[in-house]
Order: C-alpha cells, then sequence, then structure tokens
C-alpha cells in the first residue's frame, strides 16, 4: 500500500464522494423506499394469486376457434381505427408543431400555447379521451378514431417539432435573406430536411395506435377490445386467448413492416 492509501483507508484510484453526493444518493435510495413502501406490493398476495393466474392460464388452453371468422372482422376494425386515427393525427400534427417550434413559431406567445396544448393532448391518457369522445359521438369506432387522433397529435407534434428545430439552419437564412415569406422557407428548407425524422416518428406512430385500439374498444370504443371484455366478462378463456393471440401478430406484423419501412426509406 501507497502512504496515500494507508491515510485514507481507500484505494488511490478512488476519489472521495464529496458530502453533497452522498446526500442525494441517500435521499433517492430513501425515495424508492418510500415508493414501494406506497405500491402496495405484497409477497405473500402475490404467492396466493399465483395459483389463480395458472388456473386461468390453463382453462386458455388450446384456444378456442369457434368464433375466429367474427374475432378477425373485430380486428379488421381495430387495425382501420388505428390508421384513421394516426392519419388524421399525423396530417394534424404538422401544423401545430410548426406554431411550437423554436424559431418557426409567428409569436413567442403562440408558441407556448401550441407547446401547452400539445402537452395536454399527450398527458390525459389515451383511455381518457376515448370516454369522453363515447360520450360526445357514442359507442363505437368513431370514438376510437378520434382519441387515437389525439393521442397521436400528443406524441407525433412534439417530436416533429424538435425535428424542425434541429434542422440546418443555413438554408433558413440564406431563404429568408432572399425574402422568401415563412410558409415557402418551411416547405423549401424545413420540412425537406426533418423528413427522415418525420417518417420515423409516423411509422412509430402507427405502432402505437395498433397497441392502443386494442385497449379502447375495452370502454365502448370498437374494434376487438370489446370482444375481449365480453369475453371475460363471460369467462370465456379459451376465445379469450385466441383474441389475445390474434391481436399479437397484428402487433408484430405491424412492428415489423415499420421497422422494414425504416430501413428503406430513412
Amino acid at each position: 500500500m501507497t502512504p496515500s492509501t494507508l491515510r485514507t483507508g481507500l484505494p488511490a484510484r478512488f476519489e472521495r464522494p464529496p458530502v453533497s453526493r452522498a446526500v442525494l444518493l441517500v435521499a433517492a435510495m430513501a425515495f424508492l423506499a418510500w415508493a414501494f413502501a406506497g405500491s402496495g406490493l405484497d409477497a405473500g398476495k402475490l404467492a396466493r394469486g399465483i395459483p389463480a393466474v395458472g388456473s386461468i392460464l390453463d382453462r386458455m388452453i388450446p384456444p378456442s376457434l369457434e368464433r375466429l371468422d367474427s374475432i378477425l372482422l373485430s380486428l379488421l376494425v381495430t387495425f382501420q381505427m388505428a390508421v384513421a386515427g394516426c392519419v388524421l393525427g399525423l396530417v394534424l400534427s404538422l401544423p401545430l408543431a410548426v406554431l411550437a417550434a423554436d424559431g418557426l413559431s409567428p409569436h413567442p406567445l403562440v408558441r407556448v400555447a401550441a407547446r401547452g396544448l400539445i402537452a395536454l393532448f399527450r398527458t390525459v391518457p389515451d383511455l381518457v379521451w376515448a370516454l369522453l369522445f363515447v360520450i360526445a359521438v357514442g359507442l363505437g369506432p368513431a370514438a376510437g378514431v378520434l382519441a387515437i387522433m389525439v393521442d397521436t397529435i400528443g406524441f407525433a407534434a412534439r417530436f416533429f417539432a424538435e425535428a424542425m428545430e434541429e434542422t440546418d439552419k443555413g438554408p433558413r437564412e440564406a431563404l429568408t435573406a432572399l425574402g422568401a415569406r415563412r410558409l415557402g422557407l418551411i416547405a423549401s428548407a424545413v420540412v425537406p430536411d426533418a423528413m427522415p425524422a418525420f417518417v420515423a416518428t409516423s411509422l412509430f406512430c402507427l405502432e402505437k395506435a395498433t397497441r392502443a385500439s386494442v385497449v379502447l374498444g375495452l370502454v365502448g370504443a370498437g374494434g376487438i377490445g370489446v370482444e375481449l371484455k365480453v369475453a371475460f366478462d363471460l369467462f370465456d378463456y379459451d376465445t379469450a386467448s385466441t383474441i389475445i393471440l390474434v391481436v399479437f401478430a397484428l402487433v408484430v406484423l405491424v412492428e415489423q413492416a415499420g421497422a422494414f419501412l425504416r430501413r428503406r426509406l430513412i
């Protein structure tokens, strides 16, 4: 051992952490312990519940194919709902993203208002939007389309705005010097430069909308979620397992198609 090691009691390659960092670490560990204490996790309850879960899984196997036709039809409605809501959301996201982007928004107050609206759309869960639209337009896929549209705006507009803010400012400054208008500058310099990010975000939105559309049916927004809820309500677990499997197949197919398109287009 070197004299410095003997004096400090620590290897020479280690630095003694400052008191402030140690205090933050202790505070973080205390916060984590507090979070787990309030979460209601109980090993005893979990151990007692595992046999019940095993019983349900046992009743799910083998999956029932008796209602496969109606299940696939509902799955098609779910995918149509996801595509329609996603496309509407992406179309509306672009102008809102322009208003929220730093350097492109016409006024700082407009930018703050646009960012606040995007944050609101992103903060409120899609299930809450679905409940609101079920009240507004009634039960069915229309409520799901509107809920996915709003949820997509909250997700895509944020990333669209960030992508436009990160574009090269050189072409913008050159077009501004030539007297280009704001819309012409956005269409000629900003959007083409940010297009790869737009494509990637749009494909992720479609994947996200496909997964969300299944859950929205649980609150009456149409699609295969209604079939899944009815199956569980009637304790028809073998039909429920069929629904889960076809939903899984759809989600995997959409994700693989999205990955393929990203490799081709970006």
